[in-house]
Formats: structure tokens, C-alpha cells, sequence
């Protein structure tokens, strides 16, 4: 066979790796990165292969839905390069303040139609400190938490003291998504205006606070393979819960908005690297795949996903929870709502997590 299309090399190598994660094994760096260099498609889909396995042996062929609500929208005093809602930018996102009670109560009866359990408040601030505002965010958690709708998530940039984590724990909120974004050495080439150990720090106090962890990054920023290597191992070491996976949708009137689009076969073979390095991680798929991946949406399960954000994102469309939901079923495989409700085949808890009992 032509050795272009077929590496036997590659195949023992991806093989002897998935065989190890199966059995409850870890890989190190040295051997996660050549898996970030395969280049043909017999290889990546022979990685994909692999990738599928892990997922059904570790989450079972649920896949789990989340969605989000933008809470505060537009006028962030960060500068990150990829946000149509920074200050530093001018792009057509829309702005408004802390959202009202009357959204978010609606916002969770749609999830709570869709299936889906989780609803994040998402805010375009710096962070959140003690004092009045600090004080109606924890008021719309117990909102939510006491509707029994959806079940509270949050994404309110940076905390800086471990009384703030204590207290959105206090009110009820489960889980809060904080993204690494990149590996360290790339960060500062898409944001200058904090720091990455502030966003260590801000994991530290909400893990201190038994806050469940949702981190993960952006990939298409401009970064290399040996950067989306050293993030998925940055997130093993911070043992975070869930891994979003979120690809560049360039906006117009950011820094990025002429970066070329990642090729949807470079997206699909990161996913199943993660994969290989996360293998009990959630491993979500968020932001941009519709742009990036196009015809090829359904395949990011096969290559190791196991949940999926729903509905529209923060500054963009996504297209419609029912075609998603369609396509999930299609698969042979099961929307679910809560990542936290599963027990993998080995008879653990999900994740590492006890079960919920609430």
C-alpha cells in the first residue's frame, strides 16, 4: 500500500497509545505530540477511530448539553484578541448591562425544553469583587438554582480573593467556565491586560471553593501544534471537569479577523488528541463550529467529544438546538442534560465527581 496513505509506523503508535488510555493509562508530552503532527487522513481517521473508543469506553454514548446566556454584554476593559465584546475593538456586538430576572427565568424554560439542564451566565467584564454587584450575580444563582429549571453555571471573568468563590458557592452556583484560552508561552500574543496565572489563580479559588471546573481554549489563534499540546496538558495538571474546545470565528474589527480558518480535518484530529490526553475530562465543543467544521459537525463525537454547547453563542448564531439534537440521536447516541448524572463503564463517577444528589 502507498505509504502516503497508509503509515504503519503511525498506526502501531496510535493504536499502542489508545490501547494504554484504555486501560486506565496516561501519556506524557513526549508521546501526545507526534499525535498533534499526523498529516495524512488515513492516520487522522485512524486517530479518530481510537478517540471514539476512549469516549464510549469513559462517558458512555451520552452526550451532554449545555447552554449559556449572555448576562452582561460588550464594553470589557480586557483586550483579548479574539472578542468582539472588548472595549479596545470596534465591532457590531451588542452592549447592555446585568441581565434582569426576566430573561434568565425564560432562558432556563427554553433549556429546560431543549434538554438541556445547565445554563451559563456569561458576563464581558474583567471580574467580579465583593460589593453590589457581586451581590445581584449571586441573587440571579439562587434564581436559578430555586426555579429548578436549569441547573446554575457561570463564566464572570477573573476572582481575585477566595470570599468571592465561597459566596457564588454559597448561592448555589455548580459549575463556572474559566478558559486557560492557550498554552502559557502563546497567551500573551492574544491578551495583554492580565495575566495567566491570573487565570490559574482564578481556577485555584473556585476549586478551593468545590466550584466544578470548566477550562479549556481557542484554537486558530495563530498558535502551533506544540501550544494546543502544552494547553490540553495545562488542564489535566489543573484537573479541571470540563474541557470546552472552541475554534476562532473571526469577527470583524478584532486583531484576528483575518486569520485563516483552521481546516476542519486539523480541528477534528485536535479533538481526538484532547481526547487521548483528557480521557475522563467532559470534553465539550463550543464556539465556532459551525464556521469551522461546516458538513463535518457530527463527526467531533467520533473523534472523542462528549457534549455540545446548544443554542446561540454570546456574539454569534449557532444554528438550530432541534438540527443539533437531530443529529445527536442520528449518531445512535443519547442528548443528555447534566454531565455530572454519569457513571462510566468502570463504575466510577463521571469525571471523578460524586454523583449529584440535589
Amino acid at each position: 500500500m502507498n505509504a502516503t496513505l497508509f503509515d504503519a509506523k503511525n498506526h502501531a503508535l496510535i493504536a499502542s497509545l489508545g490501547r494504554r488510555v484504555l486501560a486506565g493509562g496516561l501519556l506524557s508530552r513526549a508521546e501526545a505530540l507526534p499525535l498533534f503532527y499526523l498529516e495524512t487522513s488515513a492516520d487522522i481517521f485512524d486517530l479518530l477511530s481510537w478517540a471514539n473508543r476512549i469516549r464510549e469506553h469513559y462517558h458512555g454514548n451520552r452526550i451532554h448539553l449545555c447552554s449559556i446566556i449572555n448576562a452582561k454584554a460588550g464594553g470589557c476593559p480586557e483586550n483579548c484578541k479574539f472578542c468582539a465584546q472588548s472595549a479596545f475593538y470596534q465591532t457590531d456586538s451588542p452592549r447592555h448591562g446585568f441581565v434582569d430576572p426576566e430573561p434568565v427565568d425564560e432562558a432556563a424554560a427554553e433549556a429546560q425544553a431543549n434538554g438541556v439542564t445547565a445554563l451559563g451566565l456569561v458576563a464581558a467584564w474583567k471580574g467580579i469583587n465583593e460589593g453590589p454587584m457581586l451581590d445581584e450575580v449571586c441573587e440571579r444563582i439562587r434564581q436559578l438554582a430555586n426555579g429548578g429549571q436549569a441547573r446554575p453555571d457561570a463564566a464572570l471573568g477573573l476572582i481575585k480573593s477566595q470570599a468571592v468563590a465561597d459566596r457564588l458557592k454559597e448561592a448555589g452556583l455548580a459549575c463556572y467556565n474559566h478558559n486557560l484560552e492557550s498554552s502559557r508561552r502563546f497567551f500573551p500574543q492574544h491578551c495583554t491586560t492580565h495575566t495567566y496565572d491570573d487565570r490559574l489563580n482564578t481556577l485555584k479559588f473556585l476549586r478551593q471553593a468545590g466550584i466544578r471546573l470548566c477550562s479549556g481554549g481557542i484554537l486558530g489563534m495563530g498558535e502551533t501544534r506544540e501550544d494546543r499540546c502544552e494547553l490540553a496538558f495545562a488542564l489535566r495538571e489543573q484537573e479541571v471537569d470540563i474541557v470546552p474546545m472552541n475554534f476562532l470565528n473571526p469577527i470583524k474589527g478584532t486583531p484576528f479577523e483575518h486569520l485563516p480558518p483552521l481546516p476542519p480535518l486539523e480541528i477534528l484530529k485536535t479533538i481526538a488528541c484532547f481526547r487521548f490526553i483528557l480521557p475522563r475530562q467532559e470534553i465539550k465543543i463550543a464556539g465556532g463550529r459551525a464556521v469551522n467544521l461546516r458538513d463535518l459537525q457530527s463527526m467531533v463525537f467520533a473523534a472523542g467529544a462528549s457534549a455540545l454547547m446548544v443554542g446561540n453563542y454570546l456574539t454569534t448564531l449557532n444554528r438550530a438546538v432541534e438540527a443539533d439534537l437531530q443529529m445527536i440521536r442520528d449518531l445512535g447516541l443519547e442528548p443528555a442534560g447534566d454531565a455530572h448524572d454519569f457513571v462510566s463503564p468502570d463504575g466510577q463517577p463521571a469525571l471523578g465527581l460524586e454523583p449529584e444528589t440535589a
